[in-house]
């Protein structure tokens, strides 16, 4: 019996569609519209793409959305200036600057400039700080998408098993503490991990966020497990040209799990869908508002 595979595209635009209705809510009882900064410097054809995708759901949404591109060689004193002035800026709710930057600028510092409530991307430390001591904070978009997912085919995940596969700022350890808070027993583990098999073979819930393409085989996956695969690696061909492949092996696990996600398609998708949801989640903190049910941690 090969597992349910979830259907990222699909799940992404159900919670698009939640924004675009509190969104009609928030300007219909309160005359607000969150507002989405986005930053771009230098000219990376995969930040281009991105960045063009996260306008065009911004406004579909309802939202206001703020493109700022600068050229490869802007002074990063400058950058620091326009962060600044979008931080005081009462009708921008969320910033995001769209990484790489180029290489006489850092990454940690610019996040470090961004103000940890307009910090829709989870990243600023003070954010991570509070997701680890339990209070509100903005969760990073990834790990929240696969929350929700979690949540949606379980309903509660209390007392579940859970094994975080990789121990990045970006994923790992962030989803571990959104699982902690949902009363999950969890495990993270990494490259280092004596025994992974048999580590992720105890596991209810399998979350795969290392970066190694189809490092994790099916018969890793305990049988009828939730198989959440992070992973985008793209890997060569037989007959030419690459395609994209996650940390699991699909062909293997799709038969073992219970729910699985395919690459692409399944938590893909739910990142800019994560990034909409915290603008919302943002615009209502800063208004004093109730928070969006169902888009935050």
């Amino acid at each position: 019996m090969s597992a349910h595979i979830i259907d990222g595209k699909a799940f992404a635009a159900k919670v698009r569609e939640k924004v675009a209705t509190h969104v009609a809510r928030l300007k219909a009882d309160h005359g607000i519209t969150p507002g989405l900064a986005v930053i771009q410097v230098g000219e990376d054809p995969a930040s281009e793409v991105y960045v063009r995708n996260k306008g065009l759901q911004t406004v579909a949404a309802g939202m206001n959305s703020f493109e700022h591109k600068l050229p490869a060689d802007t002074p990063v004193e400058d950058l620091y200036a326009l962060i600044e002035r979008l931080n005081a800026d009462a009708a921008v709710h969320g910033i995001l600057c769209q990484f790489p930057v180029p290489a006489h600028m850092s990454e940690e510092e610019v996040v470090a400039r961004i103000d940890p409530a307009k910090d829709v991307d989870g990243l600023h430390i003070l954010n991570a700080g509070r997701l680890a001591s339990g209070q509100a904070a903005m969760a990073p978009c990834t790990p929240l998408g696969c929350l929700m997912m979690l949540r949606e085919y379980h309903g509660s995940l209390s007392g579940m098993n859970a094994v975080v596969v990789g121990r990045s700022n970006l994923v790992g350890k962030p989803m571990a503490q959104l699982l902690l808070r949902d009363s999950c027993t969890v495990t993270i583990a990494h490259s280092r991990t004596r025994d992974l098999p048999g580590v992720v073979r105890g596991a209810d819930i399998v979350v795969a966020a290392v970066g190694r393409p189809q490092m994790i085989p099916g018969d890793w996956i305990k049988p009828g497990a939730t198989v959440i695969d992070v992973g985008i690696n793209r890997i060569d061909k037989p007959e030419g040209g690459t395609r994209l492949v996650g940390d699991v092996e699909f062909a293997s696990a799709v038969q073992v799990a219970g729910v699985i996600t395919p690459v692409p398609g399944g938590v893909g998708p739910m990142t800019i869908a994560c990034l909409l949801a915290n603008t919302v989640t943002a615009c209502c903190r800063a208004n004093g508002l109730p928070e969006p049910e169902g888009l935050t941690a």
